[in-house]
């Protein structure tokens, strides 16, 4: 039998907390990081790969993200670029970010574990679980009042704006319109799917005007082109066209009728 002399010869245990000191690490680099600014000639720059971010408005942190090899830091933050241009009370001169690369791979949360850290350093992420990034919530949430600390309640969608690269040099049809559109926005832009809805959408043509550029006009010049009973309604983070007439959306617009 060894004795713990001879049992100890050549061998050691180690136990190594990988969470923990992947958790630090970053911590450290992004304190040691400047800011870059969020917009989208720069965010383009970044290469589209796995790693965690952190956005900060007026110099204050107020996101925490993370990113996958399919959705990467290019595309995640680009798409945060877009949204900070079309919501009002915004200025995009305001907003920053950090963004490091993780080459290790682990199975812990390291967004949940951002977040948790400058929580308890009294660095609340505010826009984390406001909504902010948030993909569309679907329809059944049209009709539900808005959080009055959301990320769409303080910052609502600016329709007013240009939309984008979207341009009409030949006749098209609303369903082929409306669809080009929403690909081109950084907000979610709803409209019916039903098999009905679709052929109107479909059968009306469009050719618009040249003065038709900003989102707002774009969607009056289209609803005039439809059969009536169409609405289209502006909440405060996406805009929804549907057939029917209601005016008691909670922070609802209403853009135009047919």
């Amino acid at each position: 039998m060894l004795d713990n002399d001879s049992l100890n010869t050549g061998f050691r245990s180690l136990e190594f907390d990988l969470p923990s000191a992947l958790l630090a690490a970053l911590v450290d680099l992004f304190e040691s990081m400047d800011m870059g600014e969020l917009k989208l000639d720069r965010t383009n720059e970044i290469p589209n790969a796995q790693g965690v971010y952190q956005l900060f408005h007026e110099d204050k942190l107020v996101y925490v993200g993370k990113t996958d090899a399919e959705a990467g830091l290019r595309q995640r933050l680009s798409r945060h670029a877009s949204t900070i241009l079309s919501r009002h009370k915004l200025d995009v001169a305001d907003m920053h970010f950090k963004a490091v690369q993780v080459l290790v791979f682990s199975a812990m949360d390291l967004e949940a574990a951002l977040i948790q850290h400058y929580r308890e350093q009294h660095q609340n992420p505010a826009w984390n679980g406001s909504g902010f990034g948030s993909n569309d919530p679907g329809r059944e949430r049209d009709t539900t009042a808005l959080r009055e600390d959301g990320f769409d309640a303080n910052y609502p969608i600016n329709i007013d704006i240009g939309s984008g690269d979207l341009t009409n040099e030949e006749p098209i049809s609303a369903w082929q319109l409306l669809t080009t559109l929403r690909s081109s926005l950084s907000y979610t832009l709803r409209f019916s799917r039903e098999a009905s809805a679709k052929k109107e959408l479909t059968q009306a043509i469009i050719e618009l005007p040249e003065d038709a550029r900003t989102v707002r006009q774009i969607l009056e010049y289209v609803a005039s082109k439809l059969p009536q009973g169409w609405q289209f309604t502006k909440l405060p983070g996406r805009v929804i066209a549907y057939r029917e007439e209601v005016d008691n959306y909670p922070g609802g617009e209403v853009i135009a009728r047919s």
